[in-house]
């Protein structure tokens, strides 16, 4: 049983492209159902990939970036206390 999918003009002409590509590297006529289809299947197998693409891309930080932001904290060597960092923001 085929069911429609709305898409914006932008995702259906990509869409296209991607089934006319396909056509031209494999020489195999595929429907954009067959290519949904296999979209899906994939994301399925990849589903935390896909989870985190819809997330903030500032939260949270992938490994690599916080050791880059790290990289650059240096050691005074004082010790801070809760209250010292109190002092100083609330006086």
């Amino acid at each position: 049983m085929a069911t429609s999918v709305k898409m914006d003009d932008d995702t259906k002409s990509r869409l296209e492209r991607l089934q006319a590509e396909i056509r031209l590297k494999t020489g195999r006529r595929v429907t954009q159902q067959e290519i949904l289809a296999r979209l899906v299947e994939h994301a399925i197998e990849s589903k935390a990939d896909l989870i985190d693409s819809f997330r903030e891309k500032r939260v949270p930080l992938a490994e690599s970036e916080r050791e880059k932001f790290h990289e650059g904290m240096i050691s005074s060597g004082a010790t801070t206390t809760e209250e010292d960092i109190d002092d100083v923001l609330y006086g």
